[in-house]
Formats: structure tokens, sequence, C-alpha cells
């Protein structure tokens, strides 16, 4: 599918991530540098290098995306508040929060609504709800999506990539919920360019991955015939 879609820059749609429990500053560093460089949306890193990346980023286009709750949800919201607001003190200006599962299974949507709402006034930042998709009916992604919305989500993410990754039906029942009132960002897996495309095409306009600079390789050796 991709060969049908050669004119779509995917640099801008991209959230360079780096969110192995083992990065360093150093590749923090590098991250911020190639972000730069090939003009991605934002780097993703842990709240414990927001504010490094944030110096590092200081007047370039690429912003600084940090996670919450992050992979499980299952901190308490009090915690969840806390790392937000501490993330957005130290520059960040995007936070990607993950949803209290256990809380959706049980049918607490109005506990999940408070979280994200409190979250979203107190920061007053960008903030992209991660749903976790592959854990999820398509009932239950109906419905978290259109709490996580009216909470003042900007963004709805499909995963963490811990349990699984985006697919092209989840962004397309996310595109059919929002009407595109808010962005999807489509994260976890995505380690080909006709993936990455796929998913642009089925309405995703951020894409989650830590495979960056080889799905620019792919896209020019694309835009090349090879």
């Amino acid at each position: 599918m991709a060969a049908d879609y050669p004119d779509i820059d995917i640099a801008p749609f991209i959230d360079h991530s780096l969110l192995m429990p083992t990065a360093t500053p150093e590749q923090v560093e590098q991250w911020c540098e190639e972000a730069d460089r090939f003009n991605f949306a934002a780097v993703c890193i842990y709240p414990t290098h927001v504010r490094h990346a944030v110096e590092l980023l200081h007047g370039k286009k690429p912003k600084v995306c940090t996670v919450i709750g992050f992979p499980t949800g299952a901190t308490t919201p009090a915690v969840k508040l806390y790392e937000a607001q501490e993330a957005v003190e130290n520059g960040a200006t995007e936070l990607d929060v993950v949803i209290n599962l256990g809380w959706l299974k049980a049918g607490k949507i109005e506990a999940i609504h408070k979280e994200i709402a409190e979250i979203c006034e107190e920061t007053g930042q960008t903030v992209k709800v991660i749903l976790e998709t592959n854990l999820l009916t398509d009932a239950e992604k109906r419905l978290v999506a259109q709490v996580s919305m009216e909470a003042g989500a900007a963004f709805l993410k499909t995963s963490t990539g811990w349990s699984g990754g985006a697919t092209v039906a989840d962004v397309r029942l996310l595109k059919e919920v929002t009407r595109e009132s808010v962005g999807i960002k489509a994260s976890g897996g995505i380690h080909t360019i006709n993936q990455a495309l796929d998913l642009i095409v089925a309405g995703a306009t951020r894409l989650g991955t830590s495979r960056s600079i080889d799905l620019i390789r792919q896209r020019d050796n694309l835009e090349k015939g090879e």
C-alpha cells in the first residue's frame, strides 16, 4: 500500500521515542539531535530525562514529550498528577498518559474521566491518552475514547508498545469515534514504511516509534524506487 502514497512525508508525524529502561543521557542527546535534524514532531522520553531534553532542544522545533503512569497506568491519580505537573515544570509540553485499565474493566468510567480531566486542567499542556487498544474490546475502545475526549485529551494514543502495537483497524475505529476532533497517535510495533504510511492513511496524525531513522531510510529508498 505504501507505493500508493509516495508524497507523504512521514517525518513531521513522528514522535521519536526512547522508552527503554536502560536509556542513557548520551542516547537522549542522540535522539534530540536526530529529532532536530529530521524535523520530527517530538522526542518522547521518560520523565527523568525531560529537563535534559528541554535544554538540548531549546529554540528548536521538536517538542519534548514524556510518559505518565507508564507503562501500566495503575499508579494512583495523585501520583499521576504530580508526575505530570513535575514534567511540565521541567519543560515538557506533551504528556502521554496511560489510563487505568483496571478501572475501565471494572466500569469505573467517572474515575477515569476525573483523572484525565485533572491532568489536562492542572497542566494546561497537550495530553495524549494511551488506551492500550490491544487489551480492549471494540466497545471499550469506543467508550474510553469518548470519555478521554470529554476529559480534554488532545490525542488518543493506541498503545504503550508493551502489550502489542498499533493496527490500522484500531486507528480507523478511533478516527470514526473522534471524527477528527482530536489527534490520533499510533504507537507500538511500527517497523516498516508500509506500516507507517498505512497508519497515516487510516487516520493517524502522529506515529510513536523508536525506529524513526530506519523508517526515514526506508522512505528514501522507496522514493528512489529501491
